[in-house]
């Protein structure tokens, strides 16, 4: 009796095909690390202690470096497309920054419950750095309005950090140009908002507030109100992150003076108790 033949199943193979091709790098690399640079960021960490925790305050603050670096991209390009009336682009990339804000919010996991004695077991190799003096946080910062130029004077030592700073300082800040564009739309925003001094720190204004109240009071599908809502979800992951990194310092190092010579606790309490995009919050109670 004749057998029928069986389909043979194609075969795959174990591995992946790790051999390098004749066009990969000459320096033997493979094109995973041409582009993403592994050996370098995996090179990166210099630790000045004996304890093994200083490694992973180390490897969490860089993180927290290169999420900003991408947060600050993304609030880049929302403020682009604003000043450009492309607001579908603006708030896909505040709800990109959205993901990327939690993602950076949750990097306080592994430092949120330091207790003082494993904090105080590396904390002398901080020296007198302190987060306040993270450049790409203080971009963040600007963005969001909290401008203040003695936040550049730490960086007077690095012409290129101190240059990128000062040019952030005075362009206008993401919200300036949320409510630019609400001008151009013809809603009521004073011209003292439209132009005002853009290097000095945001003040809430009761028009805007009422411009906030009355778009709410409409369709809530409408562009401008989704606009709102965008900004607003980056508010407050703002406010989170914020009182996350407060937690975290009180648990760790109490009410004692900061790294760097700051207020510690004191001073971030202060930031804390501050809402981003102030108009969005209040605007509520009148709608």
């Amino acid at each position: 009796m004749s057998h029928q033949a069986q389909p043979q199943e194609a075969s795959e193979p174990e591995t992946p095909h790790l051999a390098p091709k004749l066009n990969w790098s000459s320096q033997g690399t493979t094109p995973y690390e041409d582009y993403v640079q592994a050996d370098v960021l995996t090179h990166l960490q210099h630790t000045l202690s004996d304890d093994p925790g200083e490694m992973v305050f180390l490897v969490t603050t860089q993180v927290m470096e290169l999420w900003f670096t991408v947060i600050v991209h993304e609030w880049e390009t929302a403020a682009k497309a604003l000043r450009e009336d492309r607001v579908p682009v603006a708030v896909a990339a505040l709800k990109r920054s959205v993901r990327e804000l939690e993602a950076l919010n949750a990097s306080w996991k592994p430092l949120g419950q330091l207790t003082p004695a494993q904090f105080n077991s590396y904390r002398s190799a901080l020296g007198e750095g302190s987060g306040f003096q993270s450049a790409m946080y203080r971009r963040m910062e600007f963005l969001l309005g909290e401008k203040s130029s003695s936040m550049l004077v730490p960086h007077r030592g690095a012409p290129r950090v101190h240059a990128e700073l000062e040019k952030a300082l005075h362009e206008p800040s993401l919200y300036d140009e949320v409510l630019r564009l609400l001008a151009r739309r013809g809603h009521a925003i004073p011209s003292s908002v439209v132009d005002r001094d853009v290097s000095l720190r945001y003040d809430p204004s009761p028009e805007v507030e009422t411009v906030w109240a009355d778009l709410y009071s409409g369709d809530e599908d409408a562009e401008l109100a989704r606009l709102g809502e965008a900004l607003t979800d980056v508010a407050e992951l703002v406010w989170r992150w914020r009182n996350d990194h407060l937690v975290a310092t009180r648990r760790a190092m109490g009410s004692k003076t900061g790294t760097g010579g700051s207020a510690g606790v004191a001073w971030l309490e202060k930031r804390a108790r501050k809402n981003v995009f102030p108009e969005l919050w209040t605007a509520r109670s009148h709608v």
